[in-house]
């Protein structure tokens, strides 16, 4: 709980900050300084808090050790976010100490999702994750593309907050009860207006993590959003997302027999989320755009997660945001120097500079699922936890075919970077030792927790 303290103040702090400094370096480290005091004060959390769930603040917060372990992986990869990709963050304007306390706020948001008690509190999460985002989607005033990104992303979030208040709502109405773990939810008897309340959540959650048919404003958002904040906003946010919606339908609605209602709705958004995401990515010419539809087929796997209702599924969701995030951060912190963003733009990389070549392709064989790296043994523990829970073979197998076809366009960019004529124009300036030792490290723990998952999970 202290991490959690300590990223809202911090987040304040910076926004003062901004005020006297004007420096981008300067910045920039407080930010890089004050993520890693948040990741380690939140290490300091594992000695307080046991395998049983801790209530704090008259039952608003229940911390439990899957929370605090989630809260670690989230702080440890917007860590290695800001590392590689804050100096282009802060160059989007001139608002630099506001931007960075955006981040912290964002993650104080999801550190609330991952620990809270009540619906209210779920709430004041959502929003806490979501309105930094409207703001941080529209920073670059002077590119349409990104006003329209942010109108776009707050109308539909607000119009989705109506979906997830209504639910709320009636839950309440139908328990009496604002505490998940108080709602007394009976399947052979089931309330109406509670089921009502558990879909218009489910698919408010949905939005939140970008899953079919709530997808549409992901594409154009994360296109036009800075590539920087995109960066961001498709990855740590979105599995700060799927922790909300793992919570919740975990601890009130997991009863097996009120989960016969839900997760068949559950199952097709997630059939739906697998085929939109990797057939639409298919025929995208924008490295960026494909990169946003492929987030579309990664919440797909993460869905099984919040199907399977067992212990593989809270250790499967760990490690696919851990390997995940780290993946997607680095080919958004290399398409960041790339001056052309189409797929031809990256022919020949790999002659020109094929230490980015080399990092990359590790990345994109995590997003793949090649084995050795950490998207591989996310996979395996998710559809491992679906298959578990039984009734979802023929999803686990239609979950494998899309991700053969998912092969194809990742595959297609380390054949332009390798086996294609051209001259792969790069911020040769911007390629600095530091970068480069960052994205080899990133790789590195790609790779590592896909030989050691234990790295994280041993926690649990």
């Amino acid at each position: 709980m202290k991490a959690l303290i300590f990223t809202a103040v911090f987040g304040i702090f910076l926004m003062l900050a901004g005020l006297f400094i004007k420096r981008q370096g300067a910045l920039r480290i407080l930010a890089v300084l004050g993520m890693a005091a948040a990741f380690v004060l939140n290490l300091t959390d594992f000695s307080l808090y046991g395998t049983q769930a801790t209530a704090l603040f008259h039952d608003m917060l229940s911390v439990t050790r899957f929370g605090i372990l989630f809260s670690a992986v989230v702080l440890g990869c917007t860590l290695v976010y800001l590392l590689l990709s804050g100096k282009d963050l802060g160059r989007i304007g001139h608002y630099t100490g506001e931007y960075y306390a955006l981040i912290f706020f964002i993650v104080c948001g999801i550190m609330v999702a991952a620990t809270f008690g009540n619906l209210l509190m779920l709430f004041l999460a959502i929003e806490i994750m979501s309105i930094p985002q409207y703001i941080l989607a529209g920073s670059d005033k002077h590119n349409l593309k990104s006003n329209e990104a942010s109108l776009k992303y707050f109308l539909m979030g607000a119009f989705s907050t109506g979906f997830l208040l209504m639910g709320i709502a009636l839950l309440y109405g139908a328990t009496g009860s604002f505490e998940i773990r108080e709602m007394q939810l009976v399947g052979d008897m089931l309330d109406p207006m509670a089921l009502g309340g558990i879909v218009l959540i489910a698919f408010a959650l949905s939005f939140k993590v970008s899953a079919a048919p709530f997808h549409f404003w992901t594409p154009d958002v994360y296109d036009g959003a800075p590539t920087a904040v995109t960066s961001f906003i498709s990855t740590i946010v979105k599995v700060g997302g799927f922790v909300a919606f793992i919570r919740l339908f975990h601890v009130a609605f997991g009863n097996p027999e009120v989960g016969n209602y839900w997760t068949t709705v559950l199952a097709i958004i997630t059939a739906a989320t697998l085929l939109i995401g990797n057939i639409t990515a298919v025929f995208q010419q924008s490295v960026k755009r494909m990169l946003a539809y492929s987030s579309i087929s990664q919440a797909g796997f993460m869905l099984f997660a919040v199907l399977a209702m067992n212990a593989l599924a809270g250790e499967g969701i760990l490690l696919y945001a851990a390997a995940y995030s780290l993946a997607t951060i680095g080919c958004f912190a290399i398409l960041l120097k790339m001056k052309d963003y189409t797929y031809d733009g990256y022919n020949g990389l790999a002659r020109k500079q094929p230490l980015l070549a080399l990092v990359h392709t590790i990345f994109l064989f995590s997003l793949v699922g090649i084995p050795a790296t950490a998207g591989f043994l996310a996979k395996y523990f998710v559809l491992s936890a679906a298959v578990s829970a039984g009734g979802l073979l023929w999803l686990v197998i239609l979950a494998v075919c899309c991700a053969a076809v998912s092969a194809f366009y990742y595959f297609r960019l380390i054949w332009a970077m390798y086996f294609k004529e051209g001259n792969a124009e790069v911020e040769e300036a911007e390629i600095t030792p530091r970068f480069k030792g960052m994205l080899v490290v990133t790789a590195v723990l790609v790779i590592l927790l896909g030989i050691w998952p234990g790295l994280i999970l041993m926690w649990m």
